[in-house]
């Protein structure tokens, strides 16, 4: 093998794609290794981790063609020293990738590739739909966060996603809250619903194109494609629960206040949280006013008194406070709405005119 490529394109590419090689394979060094492609379909880097793989297609010029594995460690951090503009030349012969760069040369030792993997891709083409790669980063580095970091239950520690209607919705939740994202689809025609791990989900989103992409899944994988290439998922192997039976039905109270205000108020009141991280929120429905209170016995306590228009009965509940700040992450919204059903029920915080969100918090005991 003997290719020619920019340097920056080769550095962003060596990034995304090391992402997902298994870095603690030590049985299967090529499950941690990168696969270097160069023939009739043009130069690729390919990884796999065998829940994840995937396959990007780079531009550059071939002199000769050639299959090498390079370990993902070693090549990441040789890209992340590139320091000027220009082409780097990639070599392979016999055990030893040479990479020359400029008027510095670097000596690979190279493994087997033999024992790479295929990437499965999903087997029914019916289930396929358009739409934008920037839609679907956004979804994922939005409500992923919200998905459970155990792996006791899968589908917790998974995203659902479910197409019906011309909708896309993701949801995402470890049993203290979830979040529910909304987004209108160009074509209505197909319907579906998968669970993706949450962890891949990530890992594709850092990888995905802003410009449009093919998200196509069968009952095992999930794949998406676009001109520069394709990422694919396993999918989990559950049934996520029937989230919709929890979300309220009615409510007691509502209060509308501004972002800002309610960000500004809730960061300094954290300072004097428990153990548990507990602090307090009360509605005022007389006085327009919507508090948050704390109280630490090391500390002490503090009080946030907020403007709000909030109409219904008089309501106070204890929330852990990181659950309450997750919300500004998932909306842009200027002004939220926090709506209660009572002692002991659940919060639903939405942004005002934001009818993408729905973000829900179970209380902690009084």
């Amino acid at each position: 093998m003997n290719i020619s490529i920019e340097k920056k394109e080769f550095s962003e590419a060596v990034h995304i794609v090391s992402r997902f090689a298994d870095r603690k394979s030590a049985t299967l060094p090529a499950l941690s290794s990168v696969l270097l492609i160069a023939g009739d379909e043009g130069i690729k880097l390919r990884a796999t981790n065998l829940e994840t793989g995937i396959d990007l297609k780079l531009t550059g010029k071939i002199t000769t063609d050639g299959v090498v594995a390079i370990p993902a460690t070693i090549l990441q951090q040789i890209a992340s020293a590139f320091t000027q503009d220009g082409n780097i030349t990639l070599e392979h012969t016999g055990d030893t990738l040479m990479l020359t760069s400029g008027t510095g040369k670097s000596s690979i030792k190279t493994v087997p590739y033999d024992d790479f993997p295929s990437i499965p891709f999903p087997e029914n083409p019916k289930n396929r739909i358009i739409l934008p790669g920037i839609l679907l980063k956004n979804l994922f580095t939005t409500i992923t966060s919200c998905a459970s970091t155990s792996t006791v239950r899968p589908e917790l520690s998974s995203i659902y996603l479910s197409i019906e209607g011309g909708i896309l919705t993701a949801v995402a939740t470890d049993s203290f809250r979830l979040a529910e994202k909304k987004v209108p689809l160009s074509n209505k025609g197909t319907q579906g619903k998968f669970l993706i791990p949450a962890k891949n989900a990530l890992d594709i989103a850092q990888a995905l194109p802003d410009d449009e992409i093919i998200m196509s899944f069968d009952e095992h994988q999930c794949a998406f494609v676009s001109e520069k290439g394709m990422v694919v998922s396993r999918l989990t192997n559950a049934i996520y629960p029937d989230y919709r039976q929890i979300i309220p039905k009615e409510s007691i109270v509502e209060a509308v206040i501004l972002r800002k205000d309610f960000e500004t108020a809730l960061k300094r009141t954290t300072i004097f949280s428990d153990a548990f991280q507990k602090i307090r929120i009360s509605f005022d429905a007389k006085k327009n006013l919507f508090s948050f209170f704390a109280r630490n016995v090391d500390i002490g306590e503090s009080v946030e008194t907020l403007p709000a228009r909030i109409s219904g009965s008089e309501l106070e509940l204890s929330f852990n406070h990181r659950y309450l700040a997750a919300v500004l992450s998932l909306t842009n919204a200027e002004s939220l709405s926090l709506t209660a059903s009572g002692i002991g029920r659940p919060l639903i915080i939405k942004g005002v005119g934001d009818t993408s969100l729905l973000y829900l918090v179970s209380p902690m005991n009084q």
